[in-house]
């Protein structure tokens, strides 16, 4: 996907101005905010740790945006996203 220049450049890159979107909610709940930067970038974080952001380039938020719209992500019949043994 995208270079380990590219990958370096964007987390050089200075994004305290960044304004963040997510989906609709009480400011109580947890969710994904986004960020849409220089280059068709794009920076993603949880509401609850706003430190932690992780950034991906053009290619690679294409390719998530993609496989998600195809998919690619859904769990199989039986499996559940708790990260343990389903009960």
């Amino acid at each position: 996907m995208g270079t380990q220049q590219e990958k370096e450049e964007l987390y050089a890159m200075d994004i305290s101005d960044a304004v963040w979107e997510s989906a609709p909610g009480s400011p109580d709940e947890e969710r994904v905010e986004i960020a849409h930067l220089p280059g068709g970038a794009v920076a993603m974080r949880n509401s609850k740790e706003p430190d932690v952001v992780l950034r991906y380039t053009a290619a690679e938020w294409e390719a998530f945006v993609l496989g998600a719209r195809d998919g690619e992500f859904d769990l199989e019949p039986g499996t559940h996203s708790g990260g343990g043994p389903q009960e």
